[in-house]
């Protein structure tokens, strides 16, 4: 691994600092936005699969219309590895800016349609099936999003600060998911009964629109990446295949980052999309405590994400990565015996125990995604490491969450396959990552 290059003798002038940190924010904030229209639309879906379900499935099986809905995240998120792949591919040739300005118009119009999709009652089996279809779309775009935002913030910062920075990414991301819910709570108090079954649960949907246009104005009034610019002009870095080379020649890190990412995709989506529903149809808390309970601990973790990235740019990925695992196997059990005392106070403590692990990977494993690779490949590799494990898994989660509680009867069997991708992330940080958080953004951390 190269060492980071040291600081140039030339004196920087304020209004220089002034202009990059500026631009920086920019970024940012052009970057967050599609994170946060994507994990609005999940979490929207997610919170309010067990409404929605009714609407898509036939009515008499609540357990079997609420397994439908879920599988329909899950089946659309197996779509996300091929869209990812060659999103990142256009990423990789034509640029990041003009990608992602592409992508957040393409998300908002997926998410805007379900808002106007017939019921079952109306057309049957169409009714699943067409919001299948806007999933699938959905789920392929967002697949090239993420990394790619992900990659236009890392290419931007500044080169110790680039765990700080990409710690907004992942904020955006529960920005977005506390959005979905603070709407979706919002949405069951203003709507009740057949009024919510039959258009209330549309109409936040819908929001995609005006948030669509918020990013695609921050996005076209910022300027390519430093890095990308940097490779287009000298020309080495820019490859014809970008898939192929990615296939080539960064297999290795492709697999480390999908034996980390497993596990936080695993910790995350049963705490925000199966956990509340959990609360509510299993321990019997009413459907407001769930969600409410839920949004209380994600606004607690969202200022402290900084702080993590911060103090992984002091003490490298790896330490974090390893305690966050282990929080995992040690915590989640925890949290999982407190919430068992079904009251509002308990879901709050119990999810507040939960963050923990939270706190040590999720900016953590979002800035791996781009330090881990090459920057010819940055776009492409990263989009097939991401949607080969945290996507799918992301999006099978809920699915069989329910299904291992439902089999099993105990919410700790979701606890043993969660253990099981954390054991796999502490052999594959210990044994086969290189550490990532002093290395420059061209280097190859894996070259022979």
């Amino acid at each position: 691994m190269s060492a980071a290059a040291p600081p140039s003798p030339a004196v920087t002038s304020p209004q220089v600092d002034l202009h990059k940190r500026k631009a920086i924010r920019k970024a940012i904030g052009a970057g967050s936005i599609g994170n946060f229209i994507e994990q609005f639309d999940y979490g929207l879906y997610g919170y309010m699969a067990p409404i929605m379900a009714p609407a898509f499935f036939p009515s008499g099986n609540r357990t079997a219309a609420v397994l439908g809905t879920y599988a329909i995240i899950a089946v659309a998120c197996l779509f996300r590895p091929l869209g990812g792949t060659l999103v990142g591919r256009w990423g990789d040739r034509v640029g990041r800016k003009k990608t992602l300005l592409w992508t957040i118009v393409a998300m908002g119009v997926a998410t805007a349609l379900i808002a106007v999709l017939p019921t079952y009652q109306q057309i049957g089996i169409g009714a699943p099936v067409l919001l299948l279809l806007l999933r699938v779309a959905q789920g392929a775009v967002s697949g090239g999003e993420y990394v790619g935002a992900v990659a236009f913030i890392v290419e931007w910062a500044e080169p110790n600060r680039r765990g700080y920075y990409t710690s907004y990414a992942s904020n955006s991301c529960f920005v977005g998911t506390l959005a979905g819910a603070g709407v979706a709570a919002l949405t069951s108090w203003a709507f009740e009964g057949a009024a919510l079954d039959s258009y209330g649960w549309r109409l936040p949907f819908l929001l995609a629109i005006p948030l669509s246009l918020v990013g695609i104005v921050l996005r076209r009034h910022i300027e390519e990446t430093p890095e990308f610019v940097r490779a287009t002009a000298e020309g080495t870095d820019v490859v014809k295949s970008p898939i192929r080379e990615a296939l080539r020649s960064q297999w290795r890190p492709i697999l480390v980052f999908c034996g980390i990412s497993i596990m936080l995709a695993i910790l995350s989506y049963t705490w925000v999309t199966f956990y509340p529903q959990y609360l509510t149809d299993t321990l019997g808390l009413p459907r407001w405590m769930g969600l409410a309970s839920n949004a209380i601990s994600i606004a607690v973790l969202i200022p402290f994400l900084p702080l993590a990235g911060m103090l992984s740019d002091r003490i490298g990925r790896k330490p974090m990565l390893i305690t966050g695992a282990v929080a995992c196997i040690v915590l989640v059990p925890l949290a999982f015996w407190v919430g068992e005392h079904g009251t509002f106070g308990a879901a709050v403590a119990s999810q507040l125990i939960y963050i923990v692990p939270e706190f040590f990977l999720t900016g953590i494993v979002t800035v791996c995604v781009a330090e881990l690779f090459a920057t010819r490949t940055r776009f492409s590799a990263g989009a097939i490491a991401y949607n080969s494990s945290f996507s799918i898994f992301m999006g099978i989660t809920p699915f069989v969450a329910t299904l291992l509680v439902s089999t099993f009867d105990t919410i700790y069997a979701v606890w043993v396959y969660l253990a099981v991708a954390a054991v796999l992330a502490l052999v594959v940080v210990s044994t086969f990552m290189k550490e990532t958080y002093r290395s420059q953004l061209g280097d190859d951390k894996f070259a022979r």
